[in-house]
């Protein structure tokens, strides 16, 4: 297995406020630079990754740090090109990005929404970023959206799942490639009534946050329209480790169905202690228990281990796709890591891409220039299809894939098994839907 390091090089200057009221450093100040916040004006130009190193979410940081690391080299013209050589676009050349070199800074959000927003500060006006990307985390992705659209600079979102982050809480500087909670539920629904019919008791265990808030909703309102009956609906913290007093209560409430609306270690740890309990083994009104994980992902199905097995869900991407992107970007990512990638690899790999090449079609690293290239573009080879961001929102819109955890496992790593890829225009909805209700996507800020 290679080893990775991540440095941080510090730039501190004094500093000069710009109208967003943040802090740059003199010569990385809007003012005098092309009009917009942190223009490059060498031969080089800084990137943000804002990911969990620590906290619940932790593997998923650390997987997106190494799809980032992979992406700087791709786009610097080092490895063997990745997705550069199957993406649809052709405007990367492996010259950095309009010829200048890429660096980068990280910083650790610890899936807390101010220690995220401090980070992403700080890599702005200390550092030069010209754009922010990562977190595993929708509360995280939505507090540093609203900071960058303050700062002027771009925000391409790591692994955000909340229908917020792209519907009431949305903002022009900011991007989203991964799917959302609607598109679970419009995506988990049709599998779930074939599986296990249309009369079932539903019980929700909730992360207190609003990925889980929007996930409870998506995936209630989805079965519920095709006959379920809601049992309970019990929000659990995020910090939560033993959901032991959590899942005794399910025992008791008539319940045959647990849908676990948790993510990263919490799920790991809620249905490692719901088969503790016995839910797997239990019958109710002659009924086999199932429960449901809503989102899916590699490294979580490898926490849980065999807890995984026959267990439905949906994910943004798996390594097992045969297109031509994703075999490209699992070959990439495993001869440099001994590992095939996760969905959260994918999608920070996949942004760091969109945005190069925005910039490139742009001809300008100006936010407002990006904004414009990526809303409406449509585009192929990176590992889910025809995929478009949509102007209205900047969600993307591509196929979606429900899984189950494999009865019969080859590896550590092939715990996960595609039953369905559900179609676009299933998962597809309008813009005003009452999921996606408030805010305003405003107008793009370029920081001057």
């Amino acid at each position: 297995m290679s080893k990775t390091t991540f440095t941080r090089r510090g730039m501190l200057k004094t500093g000069a406020v710009t109208g967003a009221g943040l802090a740059l450093p003199t010569y990385l100040s809007a003012a005098g630079h092309e009009g917009f916040t942190n223009a490059p004006t060498g031969g080089t130009v800084t990137l943000g990754f804002n990911v969990p190193q620590t906290g619940p979410y932790a593997d998923e940081g650390a997987d997106e740090l190494r799809a980032y690391e992979l992406a700087v080299e791709h786009l610097n013209g080092e490895g063997d090109g990745g997705m550069m050589n199957t993406f649809s676009s052709k405007a990367l050349q492996g010259n950095g990005i309009l010829g200048k070199k890429v660096e980068y800074v990280t910083g650790d959000t610890q899936t807390k929404s101010d220690a995220a927003r401090a980070s992403a500060k700080s890599m702005i006006e200390k550092d030069g970023a010209v754009m922010i990307t990562g977190g595993s985390s929708s509360g995280v992705a939505v507090a540093v959206q609203a900071l960058c659209q303050e700062a002027g600079i771009i925000f391409m979102a790591g692994l955000t799942h909340s229908n917020d982050t792209t519907g009431k809480d949305k903002r022009a500087n900011g991007f989203r490639h991964f799917f959302n909670s609607y598109m679970s539920g419009a995506a988990l629904a049709p599998v779930l009534a074939n599986a296990y019919g249309t009369e079932r008791r539903a019980y929700h265990l909730t992360a207190d946050y609003n990925w889980g808030y929007t996930t409870e909703e998506a995936v209630k309102s989805s079965t519920e329209a095709m006959g379920w009956e809601t049992v309970a609906a019990v929000k659990t913290p995020l910090t939560q480790t033993d959901f032991s007093s959590y899942i005794a209560p399910v025992l008791q409430s008539g319940a045959d169905t647990l849908v676990l609306n948790h993510y990263g270690g919490n799920m790991v740890n809620s249905l490692t202690n719901a088969v503790q309990f016995g839910l797997r083994d239990k019958q109710v009104e002659g009924k086999d228990f199932q429960i449901i994980v809503p989102l899916y992902s590699r490294l979580m199905a490898k926490g849980a281990g065999a807890n995984v097995k026959g267990i439905f869900g949906s994910t943004n991407w798996h390594w097992s796709l045969q297109d031509e992107g994703s075999k490209t970007f699992v070959k990439s990512f495993g001869t440099k890591y001994g590992f095939p990638p996760s969905q959260a690899a994918h999608t920070c790999y996949v942004q760091a891409l969109l945005y190069a090449d925005a910039v490139e079609r742009a001809g300008s690293f100006a936010p407002c220039a990006v904004v414009d290239a990526l809303e409406g573009f449509e585009f192929d080879g990176m590992g889910n299809g025809p995929t478009l961001y949509r102007a209205d929102d900047h969600q993307c819109f591509k196929d979606v894939l429900v899984v189950k955890g494999k009865e019969n496992p080859t590896s550590e790593f092939d715990l996960l098994e595609i039953v369905e890829v559900t179609p676009v225009d299933q998962v597809t909805y309008q813009p005003d839907h009452p999921q996606f209700a408030g805010g305003a996507l405003g107008s793009c800020n370029n920081g001057a």
